[in-house]
């Protein structure tokens, strides 16, 4: 009984979210920016003054741009597991209206990866996983005209939002996580076994990597092993060098339709009027600017890795760490970054 109201609470949330939406009356064409600043003044209202006082930061603060992945016992912001029902379905909102579907399905499915890592690890770890320890940080006040941000985020999860003038303006860095990457035990909750929530980001690498002739793999893989993580995590700005790989001019269509499928999985993570302004950016910027390159394994259980890296963006994927279980290279960190700058600000 006590697992079963654990579990149920998230799912009436996820559920209920567009009959809130029609109760507040908001239009679903609005851009996102007005969106987010439409629900996240009211999930202010549902707190209490100690609550805001704890939720709100000043936009120049640098906790703004001090984000991260890794588990930790606290974090700015105000976690969901201190919000009643009602507030935690108005946080979920909030984060909804900055997301895709596709998006918001994934921020959710990882939220519920800590209940299966709780049941893989036994009863110690309640207090290090739990699927409401994510936390809201609203950086200024949401404005049509001044800058505001938003932060949600906690294990495996970090997705930062920078508003100005209405307009979201930035979202990035965009961080998803999934241990396990294929979950490999029988389970108890919505997330059973074979259950991968970063599916499409390996599966599709894997594809256009062993499509590849020997040149081109010669020129795409750059090391034989693959590093433990992803690169620049926590740091504000992805301070990158020339990019390495193999050059998309030098792929065949098929390929190249393929790298441009991985592509938008990274960018689609956000409601389309934002996706769609990275996608122009990536095309006005030119794809023949774009490089993939691989390091380690070309198969599923040893220890992979890809990046893409382009004048405006960077993607990368790492999967060498092993789930709860042991079993190896099934734990995957992947990110997208803004080259010009993440949080809004200019990369100088």
């Amino acid at each position: 009984m006590k697992r079963f109201c654990l579990r149920t609470p998230f799912w009436v949330l996820a559920t209920t979210l567009l009959v809130t939406c029609f109760l507040l009356g908001m239009k679903l064409a609005d851009p996102p920016g007005q969106q987010m600043q439409t629900f996240a003044n009211a999930f202010l209202e549902t707190l209490s003054e100690e609550q805001i006082a704890q939720t709100t930061v000043a936009y120049e603060s640098s906790e703004r741009t001090d984000w991260h992945f890794i588990p930790m016992k606290t974090r700015k912001g105000l976690p969901l597991m201190e919000m009643n029902t009602a507030q935690r379905t108005a946080a979920l909102r909030l984060l909804r209206s900055a997301l895709s579907e596709a998006g918001y399905r994934k921020a959710s499915q990882i939220m519920l990866l800590e209940d299966v890592l709780r049941q893989l690890e036994g009863p110690n770890s309640e207090s290090r996983r739990n699927r409401q320890k994510y936390y809201v940080t609203l950086f200024g006040t949401p404005d049509s005209v001044e800058p505001w941000g938003l932060s949600f985020e906690g294990h495996h999860l970090s997705l930062n939002f920078s508003c100005r003038d209405g307009k979201l303006v930035d979202s990035s860095p965009q961080f998803f996580a999934s241990n396990p990457a294929t979950i490999m035990s029988d389970v108890e909750g919505p997330l059973g076994k074979g259950t991968r929530v970063l599916r499409r980001e390996e599966d599709l690498a894997f594809e256009l990597i062993n499509s590849f002739d020997e040149t081109q793999k010669s020129a795409a893989i750059i090391a034989d092993d693959a590093p433990r993580d992803i690169r620049f995590g926590g740091l504000a700005q992805a301070k990158v060098g020339p990019p390495e790989g193999l050059r998309f001019g030098r792929l065949t269509k098929d390929q190249a339709k393929r790298l441009k499928q991985i592509v938008s999985v990274y960018t689609d993570a956000v409601p389309e009027q934002i996706a769609k302004a990275r996608r122009d950016a990536i095309n006005t910027s030119g794809w023949d600017n774009i490089y993939f390159a691989w390091a380690g394994a070309t198969k599923p259980g040893i220890g992979h890795y890809y990046r893409i890296q382009g004048d405006e963006f960077l993607i990368e994927f790492v999967n060498t760490q092993p789930d709860s279980a042991g079993n190896p290279a099934n734990h995957i960190h992947c990110v997208y970054r803004d080259l010009t700058g993440d949080f809004g600000l200019p990369n100088s």
